[in-house]
């Protein structure tokens, strides 16, 4: 995929071309190639896959000056290292950050008004500014305390961190106060870098920079905090004879018969007297001796009517 990798590949060009002519003109010792090379190499790799993950074809008009400005950071890299084996051209070296410092709002504003504003070009635009931002710190470092390294490390420690906490990989949501504090650390640290203030204002300066990094990093982690996941409930277990009881078919009861509707008997009352056994004897209607009646019929006679 050529068209995706000729941005980044115009880059790393630029970067040669660079250290080139830094060594041409103030010199450049070996560490400062290998380091400033070094860099190149990881950006166009990095933006090479930034790109391809981002399914786009070509840098846009911001990438490009966000590009042109890794490529100063570069610069400004290389000079670094080369100033731990001598002095520093500090006039080339202030020169350089603050016109990568400045690039850092016209990048914003170009993809603003081109309408390419992107997510990979915010962390491009991100990277560029944190890097610079950690040289700058360990140029300063020697002269005013290993504390400075704080500035420069933070933004690395706070990745580091969600490695570990990845509730510190939330989201964060658009602060312009986030901004400023990013800028102000750039240009803070190239004034200390410049040594044009006495000794105590320059400490003061380097800890305003700390105190508003602190303060924009803590703001982050109290809200990532406050709406980081909450852990899930485990439910306790059941013993195995309940989940035994549980998982039994409950037993089904025999069904239960309707009674079969019985017709009602009705009685109607005789029509006709029936002879019935009966302890109470009734005198017979006709006048005729006792003793006939009962010889003639076997015994008693019981009338009734039964009802």
């Amino acid at each position: 995929m050529p068209t995706v990798r000729s941005g980044p590949m115009i880059g790393l060009g630029a970067q040669l071309v660079v250290l080139a002519a830094l060594a041409a003109t103030v010199g450049l010792s070996g560490a400062g190639w290998l380091v400033g090379t070094g860099y190149a190499v990881v950006t166009c790799l990095a933006l090479s896959r930034g790109l391809h993950r981002a399914g786009a074809s070509r840098l846009g008009p911001a990438d490009r000056v966000t590009l042109t400005r890794g490529v100063l950071v570069g610069a400004v890299t290389a000079l670094v290292v080369d100033s731990f084996g001598r002095p520093a051209p500090v006039g080339l070296l202030v020169a350089v950050s603050a016109v990568a410092l400045l690039l850092d709002a016209v990048d914003g504003l170009v993809a603003r008004r081109t309408g390419t504003v992107s997510a990979l070009g915010a962390r491009f635009d991100m990277e560029v500014d944190a890097f610079l931002i950690l040289v700058l710190s360990v140029y300063v470092a020697p002269t005013a305390g290993a504390w400075v390294l704080a500035i420069g490390a933070m933004r690395y420690a706070f990745v580091a961190a969600s490695a570990v906490l990845p509730w510190l990989s939330g989201s964060l949501p658009p602060r312009y106060w986030r901004k400023v504090v990013a800028a102000a650390q750039g240009v803070l640290l190239a004034v200390a870098a410049a040594g044009v203030l006495p000794e105590p204002w320059t400490t003061l300066v380097l800890v305003v920079a700390l105190a508003l990094l602190v303060e924009s990093f803590g703001r982050d982690v109290a809200w990532l905090w406050r709406r980081r996941p909450a852990p899930r409930s485990v439910a306790p277990q059941a013993p195995a004879a309940a989940l035994a009881a549980v998982a039994a078919p409950a037993p089904t009861a025999p069904p239960v018969r309707a009674p079969r509707a019985v017709p009602a008997l009705v009685v109607l009352p005789p029509m006709l007297p029936v002879a019935v056994p009966s302890p109470v004897a009734v005198p017979p209607l006709l006048p005729v001796h006792a003793s006939a009646m009962a010889g003639g019929s076997g015994g008693t006679v019981h009338s009734d009517w039964r009802l």
